[in-house]
């Protein structure tokens, strides 16, 4: 168990938080033994990964447990922040990264996350004060939810494990099929009633009955003194450094590749980093689909196919490369399709995707336990094409949901074609995203002296940032792990996103196109092919025989008059798609759209979802 549950307060029942937690670890290792330790002093019972019977970190004062932690993540460069409390008299025991957090807690109390730099995710219980912290690192690479029950807390990394130990019903309300029916995350919330998220950057504390949340991070504006070449040697030196802290000695760790700037940039660094410690060489791999080279076709996002991309730079550093190639039948697999639903805790249009990543982690983790990917480069650098658009930057919406819209198969949102008008309207999306929009612009710093040009650029970055990484980096986290693989993503470095927040956005598209900054800060170290080439997203399946799959897969569910979804559909369009002759089959804006439905109708049924509506 890579995962962390408890449940604190001093309720009636001490019988049932034992069962609760044990159910709620369990729930979070599958499958497998039982991965976790436990610890309680009758007000409090955490549980930790460890093997069962297993002591959690916990400071000890004259002999007497002061406070003891249950921590998930990985904390990247360490060294730092330990020799500070070991000047200060600190000697944690083990100096593991559970220990660290403790005596920093010793020495910085509730102010101790903004010591520490990593992915990470705590639970940290006072005895002598009864309380109880709750922490996530600043991007929120790793998740943590909670559930208050009166003058009690359940929480757990994952809501399936809130579910799972009773703590809250599995119930969605409007406000959950707003956040289902969106691509906008509102930090906090989750798609369970009952269920909240501790937001990036916070602490959540829970002392005397009180419940308090506090950042401890936020975003910053400020003026940028340098030039373009000091800019671009910035840059190139502060993701050199994540690279090198987030890159194990130990094993070998690998590099996800689509041939593209970002991951080409982070493979290259590492590749650099690994020769210069005499490791072996660095291994990578790529994502792709049986005959998709031969046969692929461009659209109106993918001009290009990784796959060869990815094997020139493979070449061109010397790694040890491995394409994982997957088939119509991998993505089709109802067992894998269940696996990455329970993993995410939540249906998306985006399955077949995720499938597929859910398969490359599972490859790459049969030769390495850590994966470094390119991940959130577009957010920091511009490389949406929304984000090159006049007309998209300048309306006053998210500019990623315009972009959706402005395609017919998805003008009610992506996924969206086949779910009842009445019930859409009801909803309110346009008012929910109307809404979200404005809180989220009202949380962008201002800097004084801006233009609004720059101005708007940095309202971009910031939406994206908040509102559009949180969902990718859930998925890659949660998909991983359920593979037991640890992703880093170094371009989530505080300091290099701090930095790269605030560079101007006349310096970050310079010569016209998308990441002009990034590519001239890494450009040197790539084939000039991949420094050149245009964005492409993660592939999707061409195969017709997938798009044939999921209409028998609906006309299954329109069958069925039991079917969870069924009263959510528009049965004329739902019909219409289950039987539509699509180009070649491939239509991957159409497929979305039965995609979320057949997802959504699993995810009501596993998790006996109860919809009040």
């Amino acid at each position: 168990m890579t995962c962390i549950a408890g449940w604190v307060g001093l309720g009636p029942d001490p019988d049932r938080r034992t069962a609760g937690v044990a159910a709620m670890a369990a729930a979070m290792t599958p499958g497998g033994p039982p991965a976790h330790g436990t610890w309680t002093d009758g007000n409090a019972l955490l549980a930790f990964p460890g093997p069962p019977g297993a002591r959690p970190a916990a400071l000890v004062e004259d002999g007497e447990v002061t406070a003891v932690i249950a921590f998930a993540g990985t904390l990247y460069g360490p060294e730092g922040v330990r020799r500070v409390l070991d000047a200060r008299g600190h000697r944690p025991r083990s100096g593991g990264d559970p220990e660290t957090v403790l005596h920093a807690y010793r020495e910085w109390g509730a102010d101790c996350p903004v010591r520490l730099d990593g992915a990470f995710a705590f639970a940290l219980w006072d005895v002598r004060r009864r309380r109880l912290l709750l922490a996530r690192d600043r991007l929120g690479v790793r998740p943590l939810h909670y559930a208050r029950l009166g003058d009690e807390l359940a929480f757990a990394s994952e809501p399936k494990a809130l579910l799972a130990g009773e703590a809250v019903d599995p119930a969605a309300d409007a406000d959950s099929l707003r956040e289902l029916f969106t691509q906008i995350k509102t930090p906090g919330r989750s798609v369970f009633r009952g269920v909240d998220e501790v937001r990036p950057g916070h602490v959540v504390e829970l002392a005397d009955g009180w419940l308090t949340e506090r950042a401890y991070w936020r975003l910053q504006s400020r003026p940028h003194p340098d030039d373009r070449d000091t800019t671009v040697a910035t840059v190139r030196l502060l993701l050199s450094d994540a690279v090198n802290r987030m890159l194990p000695e130990e094993p070998a760790p690998c590099v996800l590749l689509s041939g593209g700037l970002d991951s080409g940039a982070v493979a290259a660094l590492a590749a650099r980093t690994s020769a210069e410690r005499g490791a072996k060489p660095l291994l990578t791999a790529t994502g792709t689909f049986l005959g998709h080279a031969e046969n692929f076709r461009p659209d109106h996002v993918r001009a290009t196919a990784d796959a060869p991309y990815a094997a020139e730079l493979a070449r061109h550093l010397g790694s040890e490369h491995v394409d994982v190639v997957l088939g119509t039948a991998d993505l089709a697999d109802p067992a894998g399709r269940l696996a990455v639903l329970r993993a995410q805790d939540r249906p998306t249009p985006f399955a077949e995707m995720d499938v597929a990543a859910h398969l490359l982690f599972a490859a790459v983790r049969e030769r390495a336990g850590v994966v470094l990917s390119g991940e959130a480069a577009d957010e920091l650098f511009g490389g949406f094409p929304w984000m090159h658009d006049p007309e998209l930057v300048r309306t006053g919406h998210f500019p990623w949901v315009a972009y959706e819209r402005s395609h017919e198969q998805s003008r009610d949102g992506l996924g969206l074609g086949l779910f009842d008008r009445g019930l859409l309207r009801g909803l309110d999306l346009a008012g929910f995203g109307a809404d979200s929009y404005r809180q989220a612009i009202g949380e962008v710093p201002r800097l004084d002296g801006e233009n609004a040009a720059e101005r708007r650029m940095r309202e971009l970055c910031h939406l994206h940032l908040t509102r559009w990484l949180p969902r990718l980096l859930d998925r890659d986290d949660r998909l991983s792990r359920a593979v037991g693989l640890d992703a880093r993503m170094p371009f989530c470095d505080h300091r290099l996103v701090e930095y790269a927040f605030n560079v101007p956005w006349r310096m970050k598209s310079f010569d016209g196109r998308e990441k002009s900054l990034l590519r001239a800060a890494v450009a040197p170290l790539l084939p000039r092919s991949v420094a050149q080439r245009r964005k492409s997203p993660f592939p999707v399946n061409q195969d017709p025989a997938y798009a044939r799959m999921l209409q028998r897969e609906l006309a299954a569910v329109l069958r069925d008059p039991a079917a969870p979804v069924a009263p959510l559909l528009d049965g004329a369009a739902a019909r219409a798609a289950a039987g539509a002759e699509w180009p070649g089959g491939s239509d991957w804006l159409a497929r979305t759209n039965i995609e979320f439905a057949l997802q959504l109708n699993t995810w009501l049924a596993e998790y006996r979802v109860q919809l009040a509506v």
